[in-house]
């Protein structure tokens, strides 16, 4: 009987030994080898959603396309609705009606400015040469230098380009997520409130009105955020355009064309275009001109950004510039130029969901009778 004894206990020694080992050990080593832990962790499910969200970036963009597309044309689509229109020939004439502004503006600023395009990569390869001579000029910079400097960018930008059959098959999957992103506003827009309400109706309890409410919240700053950006983009290329056609500055319908795609990027998509612009400037007409130019993009810039937006956007929709730089860098690294596009509208509709469903909890949490 003292085998069994002693068998028995000599598991609940073992046991005790790492316990006791553990508890021996000082707190600081504890701390380290926990918070190490919760480390490791953390990076592994951080690297496993960058590996998801980079396999899934192009039908994410698609997605983010269509809701985007979507909140835009809903005006549209509700006048048709009040014309007594069904909802499948609303939506489809609302996509055909998109389809129409988008080639014939297209078919127009490419008839109007096709010839220009190619004066235009000329006027920007006489303006960086002359912003290189200003460079050697005034930096501890040898023109031998400066041109190993950019031999080797080149070389690096190079080796990350795409075969030709990479760039085929590139641009067939874009081809296919566009169609994929043309027909999904179609649905949105023919059965997006039935599709929501069937959701709604899922939801029991108080989690439905939370739901609910999100969802306007969401729906709403969508909208107010592709109206108002499409808004200030017209604003800003009108004013350029307009200053660079007053200081006579070449190219300045295809400048104006660059200036409002850029403006759908906010912060990047702005300095972006107002470089080139400047760039155009001192090429064609030298650098008094393009201070002036510089000048007038700075300024209609400032006020857009100071008068404009808040009158234009909704206070909701409103993020701060920290915040969109690190959205729209996120959003090109994870699905290039696309992916620029779509980030700040997907981070503020997030943050007012994410917003909104906090205030719902700390008000149950303040009601004494939740």
């Amino acid at each position: 009987m003292g085998r069994p004894a002693g068998a028995s206990g000599e598991p609940s020694r073992l046991a005790a030994g790492p316990r006791q080992t553990w508890a021996a050990l000082p707190w600081l080593v504890r701390s380290a080898v926990v918070w190490s832990a919760c480390l490791v962790v953390v990076a592994a499910g951080l690297y496993l959603l960058g590996k998801t969200a980079a396999l899934l970036a192009p039908l994410a963009v698609a997605l983010a396309a269509a809701l985007f597309l979507t909140a835009l044309l809903d005006p549209v689509l509700l006048l048709l609705r009040r014309l007594r229109l069904p909802p499948a020939p609303a939506a489809l004439l609302t996509v055909l009606l998109l389809l129409g502004i988008l080639v014939g503006v297209g078919a127009l600023v490419w008839n109007l400015t096709a010839s220009q395009f190619e004066e235009l990569r000329q006027e920007l390869g006489q303006g960086l040469e002359r912003a290189r001579d200003f460079v050697t000029s005034t930096l501890p910079l040898t023109d031998e230098q400066l041109d190993r400097l950019v031999r080797q960018a080149r070389q690096g930008l190079g080796a990350g380009a795409p075969d030709a059959v990479g760039g085929v098959r590139t641009a067939a999957e874009t081809a296919g997520f566009v169609l994929f992103a043309l027909v999904l506003l179609f649905f949105l827009l023919k059965d997006g409130r039935s599709m929501w309400q069937w959701t709604l109706r899922r939801m029991t309890g108080p989690n439905r009105e939370v739901v609910a409410e999100a969802g306007r919240v969401g729906w709403r700053t969508l909208g107010a955020y592709s109206r108002g950006t499409m808004i200030i983009a017209a604003i800003d290329a009108v004013g350029i355009g307009l200053a660079l056609v007053l200081l006579g500055v070449p190219l300045a319908l295809p400048l104006a064309l660059i200036t409002f795609l850029g403006g759908f990027v906010p912060i990047i998509g702005a300095t972006l275009a107002g470089a080139v612009a400047v760039l155009v400037a001192l090429a064609a007409r030298g650098p008094g001109v393009a201070l002036l130019t510089l000048a007038a993009v700075v300024a209609v810039q400032q006020i857009e950004g100071n008068l404009l937006e808040p009158l234009v956007m909704k206070r909701q929709v409103r993020l701060h510039p920290a915040v969109i730089l690190v959205a729209v860098t996120a959003g090109t690294l994870i699905a290039g130029i696309a992916g620029a596009f779509v980030a700040v509208p997907v981070t503020a509709v997030a943050y007012r969901v994410v917003d909104t469903v906090q205030r719902h909890r700390r008000a149950a949490a303040e009601d004494p009778s939740g």
